[in-house]
């Protein structure tokens, strides 16, 4: 738990150190003082990077806890919101209600990114759950990239059709720290804080499904309310993610396992910790994005994606992950 705080305080800290203008802890402690002086070029840069830190660090934690408790309730070491379809389900439904309602809005963009969110989930679960092995890994990961491809051909076809509707999704598409505003994360803070009360808070019926659902209702859980719980907690907390910054994919999936080295295989230790690491990898990789090509930055969904495939082919080949 110290070491994880500890990486979060380095990685808060990188985020409002690190920029195409690097700034001294010196430079930002006075800054501080000037946040409030638009002349100030200090204040400024540091109060655009403090803003990005607080979005990250939310956002972080939603889809990291997201992540975990995916990955504890269907017993799939590829569970993630990206991988598993429910970014792209809720990316297309915003898509949807800016192209026919023309929603706008931090609440409505959030409200039909948690209803694709949902309607993501329950499709991608129903149709890997069919034959007589059930919602396996590899299933799982199979449906979940067939459906982020139909939902990703959807959004296309929309956007192609619609240009301002294009304009206004292109960036976010690719997701990023720098639109969301703290009136925004005030907003969804709410829904969040539930989503991460739901998933943390089911940890116990979490561990029990490690051992089968069979064993689980031995055990006096109630297998069925339990994973509804759990999938509306993490339906929550990628609804929310998806409207503050768009579709980021990978940190649920990298997170967590990185978590479970520490830990072992215990989610009452993986689903808070997961919470609090999360934001350290995507602070970190918005840093990275932001000097790696100067002078322009790289989006943190793009950076985020050049060093999680990797690790999603890693752990597709480790056998050790496979049989979680």
């Amino acid at each position: 738990m110290l070491i994880v705080l500890a990486l979060l305080a380095a990685a808060v800290l990188a985020s409002i150190l690190i920029g195409a203008n690097p700034l001294s802890p010196a430079r930002v402690w006075h800054a501080l003082a000037e946040l409030d002086d638009p002349v100030s070029p200090d204040g400024v840069i540091v109060a655009d990077r403090v803003r990005r830190t607080v979005v990250g660090v939310v956002i972080g934690a939603s889809l990291a806890a997201a992540g975990a408790a995916m990955q504890g309730v269907t017993r799939n070491p590829l569970g993630d919101p990206g991988i598993l379809g429910i970014n792209a389900g809720a990316a297309a439904t915003v898509v949807l209600g800016i192209t026919l309602l023309g929603i706008s809005g931090t609440m409505a963009i959030a409200v039909w990114a948690l209803i694709g969110a949902g309607l993501a989930a329950v499709v991608v679960y129903a149709i890997a759950s069919i034959g007589r092995e059930g919602a396996t890994p590899i299933k799982l990961a199979l449906v979940g990239a067939a459906f982020s491809a139909g939902a990703a051909s959807l959004t296309s076809a929309m956007n192609l059709q619609h240009q301002e509707t294009l304009d206004s999704f292109r960036r976010w598409q690719l997701g990023a720290l720098t639109r969301a505003s703290y009136a925004d994360v005030l907003i969804l803070l709410p829904l969040i804080l539930l989503g991460l009360l739901l998933t943390v808070g089911m940890a116990r019926s979490v561990n029990s499904f490690a051992l089968g659902d069979d064993m689980a209702r031995a055990l006096g859980t109630r297998v069925g309310p339990a994973r509804a719980l759990v999938f509306a907690g993490v339906t929550l907390l990628c609804g929310a993610g998806v409207a503050l910054a768009g579709p980021i994919a990978f940190v649920g999936l990298m997170v967590p396992h990185a978590v479970r080295s520490l830990t072992g295989p215990d989610y009452r230790w993986i689903l808070p910790l997961s919470a609090l690491a999360g934001p350290v990898v995507l602070l970190l990789a918005d840093a990275v994005g932001r000097v790696v090509l100067p002078p322009t930055e790289v989006e943190v969904g793009v950076s985020m994606a050049v060093v999680g495939v990797p690790v999603f082919l890693a752990t597709i080949r480790s056998r050790k992950a496979m049989s979680l």
